[in-house]
């Protein structure tokens, strides 16, 4: 394969290649998953469901952790981490959604820090969740999804999704420059 024709594979705006229905439900199970686990964790931030620390004490975390203003990084994070889980699990905007979580799990890394990978202290967990959303974000949700019936996604695929990855990791590094 060219060079140019490589181009022309990768920036396509044909239609994707047809998939199998057990592809696009591990792609739909994968999103539900991932997108709702990742809204869970918005839900304990901004509301303190499921034993979190509302976003009271969530935005004095942020303070604490040298974000400047934590009551709205706290609002920013906890609607990023929900709108943006719930958004993938239905297949709904997911490279706007993949976009939103890469830059959430950028700083949720940086803070957890990288010195072990395994409990009780790990990332394991932030890393799986990472690497889901990125393959999520890059692969698209399959048929199973809203994004299916909206044609500009269905369409450009692999432009929107790199796009998308690049300004999740772009957000995730601004915001971790202007913490202290």
């Amino acid at each position: 394969m060219t060079h140019t024709s490589w181009d022309r594979t990768l920036f396509s705006t044909s239609s994707a290649p047809a998939t199998t229905v057990t592809h696009d439900t591990g792609l739909l199970l994968l999103r539900l998953v991932v997108g709702l686990s990742t809204a869970g964790h918005g839900a304990m931030k901004l509301f303190g469901w499921f034993g979190g620390p509302g976003l009271t004490a969530t935005g004095k975390g942020f303070t604490m952790a040298g974000y400047p203003a934590g009551d709205a990084m706290a609002v920013i994070a906890g609607l990023s981490e929900t709108l943006g889980g719930l958004a993938l699990a239905i297949g709904l905007l997911t490279p706007l959604a993949g976009a939103a979580l890469i830059g959430v799990f950028i700083n949720i890394l940086d803070l957890r820090g990288l010195s072990a990978y395994f409990p009780p202290k790990g990332v394991e967990l932030e890393v799986v969740l990472f690497a889901a959303v990125v393959a999520l974000t890059l692969t698209g949700p399959g048929r199973f999804s809203v994004d299916h019936y909206l044609p500009v996604l269905r369409e450009s695929r692999p432009r929107y999704s790199l796009l998308a990855v690049l300004v999740g990791v772009v957000a995730g590094f601004i915001v971790l420059i202007i913490r202290d």
